[in-house]
This record gives structure tokens, sequence and C-alpha cells, in this order.
């Protein structure tokens, strides 16, 4: 339901005001001040104020309304006389003016075309954005659309960024969306898993390393900061940083300058830097294993990715979405999730997230023959129970990325191996049932050790079995 945020001091005019936007269907909250209404800005889809209001008037609002959200409409209530500030009003950015006393058809009117053009505005941006990041963003929720709308604000500033939340609950696409709507996204973007490197080796890889600078350190070789000069840097799981670690990428923050290991020289960088954790770093800073001045340098601004159990909306789309994504990747014809298994994903416990539902329909898509799912097929895969959402477990989001891509390879390899016996060995029908190249189709037989070096005849019997 659209909401319409409704601004005026005097209670009479909020009280009709809140009539006709309920009568037209829309949700109405309600601001006795300029100050009220900035407070509850992100609940907005359209902005309805009055111009004549004590503290800040209507024009006021408006520009503190566009450095928060450049794309959100404003209607402008005016009295009679004040035409004139309502003009400035509309070259300030304001979407239109009403004259008072309101006609409520007119001011509908108003109201339902501010919609259409937010809606439009943010379906164009999203597309924008998809675009550049190479998928699509899925997403029901009011929660997860207000993080996104945080990212695009944030996205074209140059500060620093820390992202948190629970593991598998999408910190990396806010990672990768703040470089693609940012200033730097022709540049590079790399990302650094602070929790897969061992300490000793996390200050070569973040810095770099000179020829014999260490045993086995048989070549120079440039670090993350030094690949991602002149674009960002995402450091996941930030907060596993050792502390001598941390104290180095204090510097390389502050100073804009690294020191390969084993050199004696001083190179500068430009490098935005995104930093993920899953972890309460301030918890971690009352204790002593985070530093405070690296915690407040890195969390300029904080986004918190919700967990799924706090945004059930949107795991139907996901489902579908990561149905259709696999379905095509596994050859599978015409998958569909069914009604009743919608509603059991929605209600099962998700204490992986979204990584954890992804990974499950996955396996409910190589398992099948195609056509239907139905729930019974979901109790099979030993997901999660419904009922009361617990809390999520926290395993490092190294260990559990490569869990899921150690179960995706198997799956994969299970279809192949499936579709490979159905055909009798004949890899150019199975590339077609596949829908897959047969050059792409003989190195995934070649991967999973599922044909030799013979060809069609060698085709994969024993894989198969296995």
């Amino acid at each position: 339901m659209s909401r319409v945020l409704l601004v005026d001091d005097e209670p009479s005019v909020r009280a009709a005001l809140k009539e006709l936007v309920q009568g037209r269907g829309w949700e109405p909250v309600l601001a006795c001040s300029a100050t009220e209404a900035l407070e509850q800005l992100e609940r907005a889809d359209v902005l309805v104020t009055d111009f004549s209001m004590p503290e800040m008037d209507g024009l006021a609002l408006l520009q503190a309304v566009r450095e928060r959200d450049e794309w959100l409409p404003v209607i402008l209530l005016t009295a009679h006389g004040s035409e004139r500030l309502a003009v400035r009003a509309m070259k300030a950015g304001a979407y239109e003016y009403v004259p008072k006393p309101f006609d409520v058809d007119e001011l509908a009117l108003a109201i339902g075309r501010a919609l259409e053009a937010r809606l439009l505005r943010q379906r164009n941006r999203q597309l924008t954005v998809e675009h550049a990041i190479g998928r699509r963003l899925v997403f029901e929720s009011a929660n997860m659309r207000q993080v996104l709308a945080a990212t695009a604000r944030v996205a074209a500033r140059e500060i620093t960024v820390l992202v948190r939340g629970e593991t598998g609950t999408g910190k990396e696409l806010i990672g990768t969306l703040l470089h693609a709507l940012s200033k730097r996204a022709g540049g590079p973007l790399v990302r650094f898993n602070c929790s897969a490197i061992p300490a000793e080796l996390a200050e070569a890889e973040l810095f770099g390393h000179v020829r014999g600078a260490f045993t086995g350190a048989v070549q120079a070789r440039p670090g993350f900061f030094a690949q991602a000069d002149g674009g960002t840097l995402v450091l996941d799981e930030v907060g596993e940083l050792p502390l001598g670690i941390q104290a180095k990428l204090l510097r390389a923050l502050q100073e804009g300058e690294i020191q390969p290991v084993g050199s004696g020289r001083v190179e500068r960088v430009d490098v935005r830097i995104v930093a993920c954790t899953h972890r309460d770093l301030r918890a971690d800073v009352q204790e002593g294993r985070f530093r405070e001045d690296l915690y407040y340098r890195l969390a300029v601004v904080e986004l918190t990715v919700p967990p799924l159990r706090d945004r059930r909306e949107d795991i139907p789309a996901l489902a579908h979405e990561f149905a259709l994504r696999y379905a095509e990747r596994f050859g599978s014809e015409d998958v569909r999730l069914a009604p009743a298994l919608i509603d059991r994903l929605v209600k099962a416990d998700w204490p992986g997230n979204v990584r954890q539902l992804e990974n499950v329909v996955a396996r409910l898509v190589a398992l099948s023959g195609g056509g239907e799912i139905g729930p019974d097929a979901f109790e099979a895969t030993g997901a999660p129970a419904g009922g009361a959402a617990r809390p999520a477990a926290a395993p490092r989001d190294g260990e559990e990325t490569r869990t899921l891509r150690a179960q995706l390879d198997e799956l994969e390899r299970a279809v192949i191996a499936r579709t490979m016996a159905a055909v009798r060995g004949n890899q150019s029908e199975a590339a077609r049932r596949l829908g897959i190249s047969r050059n792409t189709l003989t190195e995934r037989l070649r991967r999973y050790e599922l044909v030799t070096d013979a060809g069609d005849g060698a085709a994969a019997t024993a894989g198969a079995a296995r």
C-alpha cells in the first residue's frame, strides 16, 4: 500500500487530509511539523505539506527532503496570495502545488500522479542498477526498500560505509550496489575476505609484497589495495582482522598510503572502503578485540541488512527468482513452485537467511524432474522446520560460502550425470537438453570426472552411479 506523509500544524486540516487519503486506499502518515516529518521520511512514497508552518516552512522542508531523498515527490498546499512562493518551490524541485482551501478531487489527482511518477522513477532506477550489477534486485518488504534507498543515497558520497547483517543476508549485494552507483563504477571492484586468510598472510594480501620479502615470495605481488586503486575495496568480515593489521588498515584509510611487505617505499592509493561484518563491532571495541579508532573510521555510515525472518514477504519473490535461475542452469523444464510450497517456505526458519533459501531452492530444482514442485519435496531436503524464527547461527561468511558452492557443484554434477545417462552418453544431445554449449558440457564433464578423454563413448556411467 502506498504511503502518503501529511504535514500540517492544524489538527483539523490533518484530519481532512487523512480522510481523503484513506478514502483513496492509501496509507496516511501524519506529522504536525516539518521536524516530525523528517523523522518519518523513509516511510513515505509522497509528501504533502502545508507551506506556512512555524519553525520550518514548506520551502525549507522541501530543501531538507531533497538532501535526503531526491526522488520523493513533494506536493505543497499554499494559501491564497502565496503563489509566488509556490513558484519558487516548484523551481526548487516540488512536484506540484495545490491552493488552500483545496479541492478534494484535485488534491487526490495530484497525489495519484505523484505516486505514479515515484513508481516509474523507482523502476527506471532499479533497471539501471540491475544492468550495472548484472542481476535482478528482488524484494517486496518495506525494510529492504529502505536499506536499498539508503544505499543509493550513500553511494554517490565519497565516504566509508560499514555494512552489518547476519550471515547470508546479502551484505555482498550492498557492497556491489555501493560501487555500481558511485562515481567509481568504471574502476575496479575488489573483494577481500578477512576471515579466509591466515593472520600472517593478511598484511601481504592487503598491501602487497616485494620479491624475497618472505619465504616463498619469489616475485613481487600487488595487494588488494593496489588492485582496487581508483575503485572500491570490499572488506568482508572485517571484524576478523588481527589487531596488528587493523593498525595498518587505519593508516591506509587515514593517509591513503600503503607499504608493501619488505619494501621501504610508501605508495599512494585512491580506494573507497566498504566494510562488511556479522559481528557487533561496538561490543568488540569494548572487549578490546577491535580498535575503536578504526571502528569510527569505517562506520562513517552504517547500513544494516535485515535478516530474512524480519522480511518474510520477500521469500516468495526470492524463491521464484532462484527457481528460474537454477532451472536455467540445470536445464530443467517448466519448473514451478506450488503455492503450498511457497507457504511452507514463508513459514520456515531460515538461520542462514537468503543464502540458505537459495541453497534449498537450488536443491529442489536440481532434484526435480521438472513441472510443479510441492511441499513434500521441501520436507525431503531436510530444510529448517517452520514455526517461530530462531536467531541465526554465526558461521563465518567464507566457510558458509564454500559450503554452498560445494553443494551447488554437487547438484550440478548430479543433474549432468542423470542427463548423460538418459541420453546414453550422447554429449551433443545432453548439451541440447541442458541448454548449454557442447564445449561447456565437455568442461563440466571433465571437472566432475564424469568422462575421460575418450569422448562420447566414455560418458559417465561410473559418475552417474556415485
